[in-house]
């Protein structure tokens, strides 16, 4: 965390116009567009020059946020991406902690002159910040936003679009407050925004309820046909193919979320999403209780995350993965038994 004499220097730091960029993770979730919208408008309130850059294409279903439309895709206008990060006195890293996490702008990222800023909540930051606003005990990057601003003295800069894109970034980074979000200051955050004029009810439905019928038939379909129960494991994995994606006519986003469905089964503890990409197989880890699904991708799945909730890569194909992550489990059967109760 900051200490008083960071917070000194960064007031300094902002005292005066600045060529600010911020940027955000590669595949971008609710809560990397909701806290670069909301340092969107904050930085710009204070007079500084602000751009946000995305690695690559967000969810249709965050477009709403009002300020997403000016967020740059990197993929898209590389040539734009590496002048502004060129030439940027101050470059903010916003939801991810370590370089390599914006993918094909990491080289830019990396040789950017300006002072560079990591506001994150991920588990062992990367070396090479400047700043480090970093803590995993906190629901969100989003809700860190919310304390910068605060650390700044600048509450009463909050207005309704700022409030409503942090609100979604903690919505969407806790299930709809479902996990990670045992923090008395997260419930106290959030009624300063709803008293700034964010209508929780509006935002839940925006994000949660503009399915398309592809993405929601992809959904029927991946439990249906593509889940498998290892009960002596309490796990259960959903695999989707490159063929299943096209099928049901694939669009960013409509993947995000599936993973979650095998934990409400009772005797699951543990769910993994394997989706077949191009180049690679992507995996999406759950867990419940103890068991830290951060451990497991760091240690065999080139990944990580958090310990509910994390993500890797495996190199082999669709079968072997399967078989690899089995493997791999059995030796942790015991730490998987775990019983929920209150």
């Amino acid at each position: 965390m900051l200490t008083i004499q960071q917070i000194g220097e960064i007031k300094g730091l902002l005292s005066g116009k600045k060529k600010i960029v911020l940027t955000t993770h590669l595949n971008p979730d609710g809560d990397a567009i909701g806290s670069s919208v909301a340092m969107l408008h904050y930085l710009r309130s204070k007079g500084h020059d602000v751009e946000a850059i995305a690695p690559n294409q967000f969810p249709e279903f965050y477009s709403w946020m009002p300020g997403s439309e000016d967020i740059i895709i990197f993929e898209k206008s590389v040539a734009k991406s590496k002048e502004l990060l060129s030439k940027a006195d101050i470059v903010f890293s916003l939801d991810y902690n370590a370089f390599g996490r914006v993918g094909s702008m990491t080289k830019y990222l990396k040789e950017a002159p300006g002072i560079k800023f990591l506001i994150d909540h991920h588990i062992d930051p990367e070396e090479g910040f400047d700043y480090y606003l970093s803590t995993t005990k906190i629901t969100s990057t989003g809700e860190l936003i919310f304390n910068f601003i605060d650390m700044m003295g600048d509450i009463e800069l909050l207005d309704k679009n700022m409030s409503a894109a942090i609100y979604s970034a903690i919505m969407t980074d806790t299930g709809s407050f479902s996990y990670a979000c045992n923090y008395p200051d997260t419930y106290r955050v959030v009624a300063t925004l709803i008293e700034k004029g964010v209508d929780a009810e509006r935002i839940h439905r925006l994000v949660y309820d503009t399915f398309s019928e592809h993405r929601l038939r992809l959904l029927g379909y991946a439990i249906s046909e593509r889940m498998i129960v290892w009960h002596e494991l309490k796990t259960a994995i959903i695999y989707l193919t490159k063929d299943d994606l096209k099928r049901f006519n694939f669009q960013v986003g409509d993947t995000e979320g599936i993973v979650n469905y095998p934990l409400s089964m009772e005797d699951v503890n543990l769910a993994v999403l394997i989706t077949e990409k191009e180049k690679k197989i992507k995996l999406s880890f759950r867990s419940k209780g103890d068991f830290s699904v951060n451990d497991l991708a760091r240690a065999h799945f080139k990944g990580g995350g958090h310990k509910n909730a994390a993500g890797g890569q495996s190199g082999n194909n669709l079968d072997d993965t399967i078989k690899e992550i089995k493997e791999v489990l059995k030796p942790l059967k015991n730490k998987l038994d775990y019983k929920l109760s209150y």
